[in-house]
């Protein structure tokens, strides 16, 4: 490959440019696709023309691609970026029960989730609508100082409370690093390269993840929890200076900025924020039926007609209307959003069920994680393969397909059963989820150009994050009930759930009464996760287009290295 072809070749099983695809408005007229242009029939998105982001050394506005090395550091930094995503997740796992032991707050523990993912997933789409209309830099280089800022504030934490708090301001950078990262990626990467730069996303992804869990269970065991948020600070700053460096971009030209739709997000926060505390505090802090529980309900639900009233008024909502028309683009919200609750399962219960059930340590039980990032990018990166031979979506149903049955197996594990069994599972449940996850974005990425770039990741990346929301909250009001039922009057927790992980520690109460109730929880969050699975894969074939529309590109911003 030389860097000669103007335009990007669609893979086997995708549209043609300018061919026409059911359901996205683009007419049959026979001519290519305007790189970074609406399609036919859809509003004009607000940010300016298309124009492409340069890295290298230089100053904004000349022409691009004469630095490959300004483009390979450029490319470290999000590298870095996606590792500060990747620790963050897997790292806070792992210490949950020793965090809970220290802070208090068992029964609240998911909030350490679901208030970090409620951030992310409002603030998604209004950074994707910055980055369209202000460029790339800026948000990327705010997000981060502001995730740095929340893991600064969460090693310092003296309650749980004040640890939630700190790590909602960790959302609010976490939510511009994951959007602009993978929208970055793809500016700076034709079509034909773009898996080549997810495959180095999804390694580093997945060695910090692996990572993750083993550093973090070294650092509870051996020094303090505290140190989990501290080793953020140098791997942030090191994105931070390479970023400011060495990525350049052009202006936007004279076109006026578009409106960034805060009382949508506003909405959009506080009805979230109604609906997780319902569902997290249910059953817990009072009856389902009780009139609190009704309450917040009634308030979520008039908060969803309150966001749909904001966002049919809004001049820029937060997400376009002619994101939802397309299918495509509708499609992969749909099935990442579903992607997104599955994921709650393993990345927030199992260590607990590792070091609860199996009776593993903090390492070991992080380990049993990391099977599932070490499979998952290794698929990713030879889904291209695939995906070029049998299309996008074909090769994503055969990966949430095999997702589902591994998750339906992790019910059926024998009790309490042995380390390398749940391991098993997680491995073929990440090599499933390879092949599932990377070539949705890729294919939904190659449907539009750069002026709608952003909002496309970012809608796709909010849908996720809303999936991941909702799981944290309603898989932890499945657990908190199942644990509630088991254990109502035992005489081995006189202070509610709380008292779990002292109990368990207690030679003197019933562990093995304990570890069931926990193993059952675990079991019925598992089956949720199946049953969103085989959400995803009726999504993909009953509402994905059987073949991507992909869309004709500009020439490649740099030679090809």
């Amino acid at each position: 490959m030389n860097g000669e072809e103007g335009t990007a070749e669609a893979p086997a099983g995708a549209e043609r440019p300018g061919s026409a695809a059911a359901g996205t408005g683009r007419p049959a007229h026979g001519l290519p696709a305007r790189a970074g242009g609406p399609a036919a029939g859809d509003p004009a998105p607000a940010g300016g023309p298309a124009r492409e982001a340069v890295s290298g050394g230089g100053s904004p506005g000349e022409v691009p691609g004469r630095d490959p090395r300004g483009r390979r550091r450029v490319a470290a930094a999000l590298m870095l970026g996606m590792a500060l995503a990747a620790l963050d997740g897997t790292i806070v796992s792992t210490a949950v029960p020793q965090i809970v032991g220290d802070l208090g707050g068992f029964s609240v523990f998911s909030w350490l989730f679901a208030g970090y993912l409620l951030a992310v997933t409002v603030t998604l789409p209004v950074y994707g609508k910055l980055s369209d209309t202000y460029g790339r830099k800026p948000v990327l280089i705010t997000g981060i100082a502001l995730f740095l800022l929340g893991s600064l504030l969460c090693a310092a934490a003296w309650n749980m409370a004040a640890l939630i708090a700190f790590r909602v301001v960790q959302g609010l950078g976490g939510g511009a690093i994951q959007g602009t990262v993978q929208t970055i990626a793809a500016d700076l990467y034709p079509l034909k390269e773009r898996p080549k730069i997810q495959a180095r996303l999804s390694t580093v992804w997945a060695v910090s993840a692996v990572a993750g869990p083993g550093v973090g269970g070294l650092l509870v065991a051996y020094a303090d929890w505290r140190w989990i948020f501290l080793l953020n600070l140098p791997v942030g700053a090191f994105a931070l200076w390479l970023l400011m460096r060495h990525l350049h971009e052009p202006g936007r030209g004279s076109a006026a900025p578009g409106r960034v739709d805060w009382p949508g997000a506003l909405a959009v926060f506080a009805t979230g924020a109604l609906l997780i505390t319902a569902l997290v505090q249910g059953g817990i802090a009072w009856a389902w039926l009780s009139a609190p529980s009704l309450a917040l309900f009634a308030a979520a639900a008039l908060g969803v007609a309150l966001v749909v009233l904001v966002e049919r008024r809004a001049a820029d909502p937060l997400i376009p209307g002619w994101v939802w028309r397309r299918r495509p683009i509708a499609a992969v919200n749909l099935a990442l959003g579903a992607l997104g609750l599955l994921m709650i399962a393993p990345s927030v219960f199992l260590p607990t069920y590792a070091q609860s059930v199996l009776g593993l340590g903090p390492v070991a039980a992080g380990f049993v994680l990391s099977v599932l990032m070490l499979s998952w990018p290794v698929t990713a990166a030879l889904s291209n393969h695939v995906y070029t031979r049998i299309g996008f979506r074909d090769t994503s149903v055969l990966g949430i397909g095999a997702a589902a049955l591994c998750l339906f197996a992790f019910p059926l594990l024998p009790y309490p059963g042995e380390a390398w069994q749940p391991a098993l599972i997680m491995l073929l449940l990440g090599a499933s989820l390879g092949f599932f996850q990377l070539p949705l974005i890729v294919g939904v990425q190659s449907t539009v150009g750069w002026s709608e770039r952003g909002t496309t990741t970012a809608s796709v990346l909010f849908c996720r994050q809303v999936g991941q929301s909702v799981g944290a909250a309603l898989f932890g009001a499945v657990a908190n009930a199942t644990l509630a039922a088991r254990l109502t009057g035992s005489a081995a927790l006189p202070n509610g759930l709380d008292s779990v992980p002292e109990a368990l520690e207690d030679p003197g109460t019933d562990a093995d009464l304990l570890r069931r109730a926990v193993d059952a929880a675990v079991d019925h969050v598992y089956t949720g996760a199946a049953m969103a699975a085989v959400l995803a894969l009726l999504v993909l074939l009953f509402v994905a287009p059987r073949r991507f529309p992909v869309i004709a590109e500009e020439p490649p911003l740099h030679p090809i290295e």
